[in-house]
């Protein structure tokens, strides 16, 4: 029997949980969702997550959130945020960063999905190696289900791409975030292994990225600092449904999914 992962892509702000709770559950029903996953680390204001954000989260039927380079924005909130299990941060932080990079979720029927978060070096913080911690962390999690989901935060499509091959015929699927672009290169992998560069953003589009355009081109224009708000018009949902079967753990569909709320 397949079982179907729905991972919405970064929920920015207000707006974008407003989408959630409009469109989640029709999403589930529509697709059957017996997962549901989404990366959470710009829902409070636009930067970071908050305890409130995350319940409210939950409370619309999401089962997991994942992180990136922003989950450590609301600095007063961090140790509290990631205490919580059902929220991960990307697993390549070193020793000694609160919370985890990875969880193990279980279906309505009991089967068990592995989800590993994972941050990019590219543009971005010098971390640990995402490709040597995936190899560590996917072995360990392969112990336990042939099921494993990844998130990879990353800036560089080069980098995504590297990853998704890296691990072709490993993982179940490997999926981006952080660009809030979403690109239009689903495909399986010849090994089994579900991909696409990036999901998207769910939130303003009338916007740059999420966050009123007016601000930020004076920030682009003057080079001066500048205070960012979430835009709130033009609002779509983008995700992505994969279906795996649950004995192989190797992906049989996915599907982009980007929609007017």
């Amino acid at each position: 029997m397949p079982i179907k992962i729905l991972f919405v892509g970064d929920i920015i702000g207000k707006p974008g949980r407003q989408a959630m709770s409009r469109e989640l559950h029709r999403l589930v029903d529509r697709h059957t969702i017996d997962i549901v996953i989404a990366n959470g680390e710009n829902a409070a204001g636009g930067f970071g997550l908050t305890v409130e954000v995350a319940k409210e989260l939950f409370s619309q039927g999401i089962h997991l959130l994942t992180g990136g380079n922003h989950i450590w924005d609301k600095k007063e909130q961090v140790s509290l945020v990631l205490a919580d299990p059902r929220i991960i941060r990307p697993a390549n932080y070193p020793a000694g960063a609160p919370g985890v990079g990875s969880a193990i979720l279980k279906t309505p029927g009991g089967v068990k999905v592995a989800v590993l978060n994972l941050e990019g070096r590219v543009f971005m913080k010098s971390i640990e190696c995402p490709f040597l911690v995936a190899d560590r962390e996917i072995k360990r999690l392969k112990q336990e289900t042939p099921i494993v989901f990844v998130d990879f935060h990353a800036e560089a499509t080069s980098e995504k791409s590297a990853l998704g091959w890296y691990l072709d015929g490993q993982i179940s699927a490997l999926v981006g975030t952080h660009t809030h672009v979403q690109t239009a290169d689903e495909r399986i992998l010849p090994q089994g292994t579900a991909f696409l560069t990036d999901t998207g953003m769910t939130g303003s589009f009338d916007s740059v990225i999420g966050m009123g355009k007016e601000e930020t081109i004076y920030r682009f224009l003057t080079q001066l600092p500048s205070k960012f708000e979430v835009a709130k018009k033009d609002i779509r949902l983008n995700a992505v449904v994969i279906s795996v079967d649950e004995l192989s753990g190797k992906a049989l569909s996915i599907e982009r999914i980007n929609m007017a709320c």
